[in-house]
């Protein structure tokens, strides 16, 4: 009979270093996590629709580093040597059975590009599908046939038919990885640790629960949030590298079922890891930088594809790769192209560079497909709604635009002052969000292709934002930001709002004070592109044309009061997630905290839509 080994005790490295100097024994420590409930107004969020509560305050253990690694000491505080790079807690959230969803605002999608930011058209019932992707029995994902009248958007690289799927005996059966983690000897992975009961408890769970994949140092954990709370604390799986950082992950929602799914990881030595936790199989793509050599900040499943998954590298790349290719040594292909140099441009700074397109007859190996958009580092990136445009930030202060489809930039914004931090989109795809070193989240309309709010409130930079869905209508939003000032805040804004002038609003909670003057079209001689466009339209724009849109000065845009501000946590924030029943947030230091909506209910503390 095997028996799994006992939990590691793994040294500090501070205590390993001098002990192991003076020839001591190594100290030890324990790396459980811990799971509390603290109680009082301090863990209370005051809203208007009542108060959230905190439920659980559960603490990942950090692991310290591993002892192969050498200690970096820094003896000058002011040394600008380059520190490895760091993410915090971020978590990817996923059930197997979907739960109860929330009225969706829908965007129909129209040939043109321009057009498709312009018109839409909300679905308010419950029982009409958010795209062609619906929950079989069976809890997996299958496909159901397009229609023309749903407007969803072509599957990135239908155009290639080297990029087919396989033929439908194939789909049925969801490929795995081939290797074994709980068994690797890869130098790159120190230890898969298993939970000794994990089958028993993952036929006993609920398959409406929710599970969560969480990065801390250089641990991953696989955790159960259905759990009692006796085991929540305890994870399913937790995976330790030798020295690469986990920084970002994500689980693809089109291949989830009771038995699979697919989990991709991004970490700090470039390497990718392609994990199914069901079967403890893993795959290293991008091994040994032998595509690109620097650190993944953010890697995001391409929307409805089974194996392709877009990810962020620190150089200001972004890569596609398939999870089933094998890699091989990459070199920019010839015929490559800016949009900048289609327009007879060279800017090396607001161009999108193709280093391979998707549409290149060289599939047999990974990578799918390369941008240089940047020669400074991407931190986020998010796909909107309509499964049509990204949604790029980067140290550069840019918030890009791009329509990947046809791998074309199409809108270039600028932040207030220093880098963009993160982004998301509204669920109608009207709005885009976006939080920054200039301690602002912005309000930016795709529709008007013009900032039209800032939201100043935080105190140091803005390091996740979010909308919550299930406040959110076609005119009405809730969205909620984080920082390292430690504080979360919850903000409400009204499409009706943001255009009321300064001399006849009335300063109320949630209600905008300043007047949002419009901008007029102006063109350049220089460079023959448009300047500001809050008047443009599907037929005055060419729909390969990139806009660039100035910086507005604070004094004529409209300013957004948050209608909640409290700091919960010791520790910089650096994620936050809305779910049906909760919030949840997570900061560096390894604190995950859910906090329950109004106790009046989750039906009573929506936003109910007309007719829905």
């Amino acid at each position: 009979m095997f028996v799994l080994p006992p939990p590691p005790r793994y040294p500090t490295q501070h205590a390993y270093a001098a002990a192991a100097a003076n020839g001591m024994a190594v100290p030890t420590m324990e790396t459980n996590n811990t799971l509390g409930h603290p109680t009082g107004s301090d863990y209370q969020l005051v809203v208007g629709e009542g108060t959230y509560v905190l439920r659980d305050d559960l603490h990942l253990a950090t692991p310290p580093p591993h002892p192969s690694e050498a200690p970096t000491t820094n003896l000058n505080p002011l040394a600008t040597t380059m520190a490895p790079p760091i993410a915090g807690v971020r978590l990817s959230l996923t059930t197997i059975s979907p739960r109860r969803t929330v009225p969706q605002l829908y965007q129909v999608n129209s040939t043109s590009t321009r057009s498709s930011l312009v018109t839409y058209s909300i679905k308010e019932s419950e029982k009409e599908s958010r795209g062609s992707y619906e929950s079989g029995t069976n809890g997996s994902t299958v496909q159901e046939p397009s229609t023309g009248t749903t407007g969803k958007a072509p599957a990135f690289g239908a155009d290639n038919a080297l990029l087919a799927v396989t033929g439908a005996k194939e789909s049925l059966k969801r490929r795995k990885p081939k290797n074994n983690i709980v068994k690797s000897n890869s130098s790159f992975v120190s230890r898969v640790i298993p939970h000794e009961a994990m089958s028993k408890r993952l036929q006993e769970r609920n398959v409406e629960g929710l599970f969560a994949f969480a990065n801390i140092n250089r641990a991953f954990q696989w955790l159960d949030f259905s759990s009692n709370n006796s085991s929540k604390a305890e994870n399913l799986t937790k995976i330790l590298f030798t020295k690469a950082h986990m920084l970002c992950h994500d689980v693809n929602p089109l291949t989830k079922g009771i038995n699979h799914l697919d989990v991709v990881m991004g970490s700090s030595a470039g390497d990718i890891i392609w994990y199914e936790p069901y079967s403890q199989k893993y795959a290293r793509i991008n091994k040994n930088e032998i595509i690109n050599a620097f650190p993944v900040s953010e890697i995001r499943w391409v929307p409805g594809s089974e194996n392709l998954f877009l990810a962020s590298h620190m150089d200001g790349i972004l890569v596609v790769y398939d999870k089933e290719r094998d890699d091989a040594a990459f070199v920019p292909e010839e015929n490559g192209v800016s949009t900048e140099e289609r327009d007879g441009m060279t800017n090396e700074h607001k161009s999108l560079h193709v280093n391979k397109s998707v549409n290149s007859r060289n599939q047999k190996t990974n990578p799918v497909a390369s941008w240089k958009i940047s020669n400074q580092r991407i931190n986020a990136f998010a796909f909107s709604p309509d499964s049509r445009h990204l949604a790029v930030v980067s140290e550069d202060g840019s918030l890009r635009i791009i329509d990947y489809l046809k791998e074309t930039l199409t809108d270039l914004y600028t932040s207030y002052y220093g880098g963009l931090m993160c982004v998301c989109w509204s669920p109608d795809g009207k709005y885009v969000l976006t939080g920054g070193q200039d301690d602002l989240v912005s309000i930016w309309s795709l529709r008007e292709r013009q900032i039209v709010a800032r939201c100043p409130g935080h105190h140091s930079w803005v390091t996740a934002v979010a909308f919550d869905p299930w406040r959110c209508d076609d005119r009405n939003y809730r969205f909620g930001s984080v920082g390292e000032d430690c504080r979360l805040l919850l903000w409400d804004f009204n499409v009706g709002m943001l255009h009321r002038p300064k001399a006849v609003s009335i300063r109320q909670r949630g209600s905008v004070s300043s007047h949002m003057a419009p901008t007029r079209r102006t063109e350049s001689q220089a460079t023959m592109r448009f300047r500001s466009d809050s008047t443009l339209t599907s037929s005055t724009v060419d729909r390969e044309e990139t806009v660039e849109h100035p910086v507005e000065s604070r004094s004529i845009t409209a300013e957004l009061p948050p209608v909640m501000s409290k700091m919960i946590d010791p520790d910089p924030l650096c994620w936050i997630g809305f779910e049906e029943d909760c919030i949840i947030t997570s900061c560096a230091e390894g604190h995950i905290r859910i906090w329950d909506r109004p106790r009046e209910g989750v039906n009573g503390s929506q936003v109910t839509l007309p007719g829905a």
